[in-house]
């Protein structure tokens, strides 16, 4: 099928989410309010998609995603001075609180009760932040706020990919007024598998065989059938589910040609575990869906290293984090930092990749967590506005 078929097929099949309209009414209002003072707005996607098994869902797939890369560029788009619509997983980390909910510490631990002045009633006394946390959680409260307080922060929830793709495609749609000054930046970990609406289970899949007489029409189906409440049986006590997956529809190529405003910048990810794959699977992204930078990054070293994957040269630009502010990560190896790059030299071939930077301290913008060393996101967000501001500046001639 043609994108545009694909595109009405997938949407045809579902049903919009209920807060599509709503969403839609908030997100207006808010670019509207930016498109009259002239300021850029970033549409951040955040966090993993679920893949329901049933239409009354029950089991869903989903995968690891907390949404912290989201999270965390949103809070430097701020800092830059964008607009952002923070797309998001429900219950995934969001902007600011990031810094509590995700901590080794319940947030209870951040708090304490202050010494009531009046003895008598000691069982109402003020709760305060702990003496060691109230600076930093200031400095946080103070953004969050200003944020807030000036419009510049929207938050939209999801939970499964069809409700991702209907609210990437409306809010694309409704950023058209903003031209060159709209940003995507889709960090959001979008399930590539599902199962068509058509081939779902209704109820709830059952882990054991549902005499005849308790069966619909619809749950009667032959062995032959494909058909996600099925089970393959090999022996008498053995049972497997078996779950016939489709690959999700790329609409990546109609958020560039379609949806989008005209001279906005559009960013992907691409996330692997096999170094040898990285670059390349970057750069076949970026050349089939013809978008505007595509950032790599490896499973293991997401937190201290990522390649920057462009149409014009230098084409693959390395970004990392100065082996003495990393952050210690328990899914972290060190080891791995450098091989995607290395990997690429050892094959022989022709690149004009830029060298790997790590910034000076001074070089550094914005509040870093000092605690847990550099973010990332702080390097990485400088850079690309320096890349958006260029095709802004490009777009007007």
């Amino acid at each position: 099928m043609s994108p545009a078929d694909s595109e009405s097929a997938y949407f045809n099949n579902y049903p919009p989410p209920k807060a599509l309209p709503k969403h839609e009414s908030l997100a207006r209002s808010f670019i509207e309010y930016h498109v009259e003072s002239n300021r850029r707005v970033v549409l951040v996607t955040s966090g993993g998609t679920t893949v329901p098994l049933e239409n009354q869902t029950v089991r869903f797939i989903d995968n690891f995603s907390a949404g912290t890369r989201g999270a965390t560029s949103a809070e430097y788009f701020l800092q830059q001075g964008y607009a952002v619509i923070f797309l998001h997983r429900q219950f995934s980390l969001l902007p600011y609180s990031r810094h509590y909910s995700h901590s080794t510490n319940c947030f209870l631990d951040f708090m304490d009760e202050a010494s009531p002045s009046d003895v008598s009633n000691s069982d109402h006394g003020h709760i305060v932040v702990r003496n060691e946390y109230q600076d930093e959680m200031r400095d946080v409260l103070r953004k969050y706020r200003y944020a807030k307080q000036n419009n510049l922060l929207l938050l939209l929830p999801f939970t499964t990919v069809s409700e991702y793709l209907f609210e990437l495609r409306m809010l694309a749609k409704c950023m058209n007024p903003l031209g060159p000054n709209a940003l995507f930046y889709l960090a959001a970990a979008v399930s590539d598998f599902f199962i068509p609406r058509d081939r779902m289970a209704e109820h709830k899949i059952q882990s054991s065989e549902i005499p005849k007489e308790f069966r619909s029409p619809e749950e009667a189906v032959g062995a032959d059938d494909i058909y996600t409440g099925g089970f393959e049986q090999k022996q008498e006590s053995s049972k497997k589910l078996v779950v016939n997956l489709d690959p999700v529809p790329k609409f990546l190529h109609q958020l560039v040609n379609g949806w989008s405003p005209e001279g906005s910048m559009i960013v992907s990810f691409k996330l692997e575990t096999d170094p040898n794959l990285l670059v390349y699977k970057a750069q076949t992204a970026l050349e089939r869906y013809a978008h505007h930078l595509v950032i790599g990054n490896l499973l293991s070293t997401r937190k201290w290293e990522v390649v920057f994957v462009t149409p014009n040269p230098p084409h693959e630009r390395w970004i990392r984090v100065p082996k003495s502010r990393r952050s210690k990560s328990i899914s972290g190896v060190e080891d791995q930092v450098g091989k995607a790059e290395a990997a690429k030299r050892s094959l022989g071939e022709q690149t004009s990749a830029a060298p790997a930077e790590e910034p000076t301290k001074e070089e550094d913008t914005g509040y870093i967590a000092t605690r847990e060393g550099t973010e990332i996101e702080s390097l990485i967000i400088p850079e690309l506005v320096k890349l958006h501001t260029g095709m802004i500046e490009k777009f007007k001639r």
